[in-house]
C-alpha cells in the first residue's frame, strides 16, 4: 500500500506560546565554532583588546560569553534563518562589508 498524503482534517494546528521569562540577552562580536558527528557547538562572545607592555605583542582575548550546542538539522534551519535575515537586511540597507568594522548600526 502507498503512502497517502495526509488530508486537511488529519492535520492539526500547533500553537505555540513563547516564554520569554528565563531569557537572558547578551551581545557577542565573535563565534568560536567545534563540531562532531552529531553536533555543532557556537562559542559567542567578545573580543577583548589586552593592555600589553611596550615592545609586548598585542594580545586580544576571547571573553565566551555563552554557548549553544545544536544538532546539524538545528544548525541547518539556523542558517537558513539567519540567511534570510541577512538579506532583508541588506535590501534595506546595502551589502554588509566584511572588509572594515561597521560604525553605525541599523536596527529592524
Amino acid at each position: 500500500m502507498a503512502d497517502q498524503p495526509a488530508s486537511p482534517q488529519s492535520q492539526q494546528q500547533v500553537q505555540i506560546r513563547v516564554d520569554e521569562t528565563k531569557m537572558t540577552t547578551s551581545y557577542a562580536n565573535t563565534i568560536r565554532t567545534n563540531t562532531s558527528l552529531d553536533e555543532i557547538v557556537l562559542d559567542f562572545g567578545l573580543n577583548l583588546p589586552m593592555q600589553t607592555g611596550q615592545g609586548q605583542q598585542p594580545t586580544m582575548v576571547f571573553a565566551v560569553g555563552s554557548r549553544v550546542v545544536m544538532n546539524w538539522a538545528g544548525a541547518k534551519r539556523l542558517a537558513s534563518s539567519l540567511q534570510q535575515a541577512i538579506t532583508s537586511y541588506e535590501e534595506r540597507f546595502g551589502e554588509i562589508s566584511l572588509d572594515q568594522p561597521r560604525t553605525q548600526q541599523h536596527t529592524g
